[in-house]
């Protein structure tokens, strides 16, 4: 039997038996993040005041209204996001279901750069209540997903008469999945075991067996893993090795054989 004693370390052991009391009463959820990028345009720099990003959530048939995400705040120059460059603004653990809109919200730091010269960018629509945009994006437990929203600075900017810019935001929102997830059951639940996700010797998920002896390691990567678990003593349960793991998708590993020791 395969055990990866290095990758099992003590304080996960120790943290398995808090971990287990509250596993059965978890909401399923998925991990949402939102980045952004931008396609080039003829400036030198376009500096946006982000204060907060918001989406509209529902669980089931259950509408949760509009919930706001734990962002880094402040401007971001959008021509640093340029050819394939991104930055993460925020992320949440939200319920399975469905996502509907994103809604950004600007505050008054906006600037435009060019020819050396520094002005104002004038966005009233954003300032006061928030861009939506939609996305009809259906969430699975366990899975990452990544809404990007890609701005197109070209289109974006409004030059006036009078020499004046103004912000009227022109910006794509692409939904799509960025990790799978591993779930199983363990034969006898009274193990209680940890289980990891390995990938190359490298520890890429844990998760632990609730008192049903169910278990998800979320956020997978794509890729093949050996399944190693550390059940409690007097226990014992062999490696699986050959799991693999695709985008998008939740690989069910079946019920996984408790022997006693």
């Amino acid at each position: 039997m395969k055990t990866h004693k290095l990758f099992i370390g003590v304080s996960l052991i120790l943290m398995a038996g808090i971990l287990i009391l509250s596993c059965s009463e978890e909401s399923k959820s998925s991990r949402l993040e939102i980045r952004l990028t931008d396609a080039p345009g003829d400036y030198e720099e376009v500096n946006i005041d982000i204060q907060e990003v918001r989406v509209h959530a529902s669980e089931g048939e259950q509408s949760s209204g509009w919930q706001s995400l734990d962002i880094d705040k402040g401007v971001y120059n959008l021509l640093d996001f340029t050819n394939g460059l991104d930055t993460l603004l925020g992320a949440a653990e939200l319920p399975v279901g469905r996502i509907s809109q994103v809604r950004l919200i600007l505050g008054n730091n906006n600037t435009l750069k060019e020819n050396g010269q520094l002005h104002d960018l004038s966005t009233p629509s954003a300032q006061q209540s928030g861009l939506k945009l939609n996305v009809q994006a259906v969430l699975t437990e366990g899975i990452t997903y990544t809404i990007l929203l890609d701005f197109d600075v070209a289109r974006s900017i409004l030059k006036t008469g009078n020499g004046s810019y103004k912000l009227k935001p022109v910006i794509r929102a692409i939904t799509e999945a960025t990790s799978g997830a591993i779930e199983g059951t363990v034969s006898i639940p009274q193990s209680t075991p940890a289980v990891y996700a390995i990938n190359n010797q490298d520890t890429v998920g844990t998760s632990f067996a609730n008192e049903l002896g169910k278990f998800m390691i979320k956020g997978v990567p794509a890729g093949t893993y050996t399944l190693s678990f550390a059940p409690a003593t007097g226990y014992l349960i062999e490696d699986i090795d050959g799991v693999v793991v695709t985008t998008g998708s939740v690989t069910k590993v079946g019920e996984i054989v408790v022997t006693e020791d």
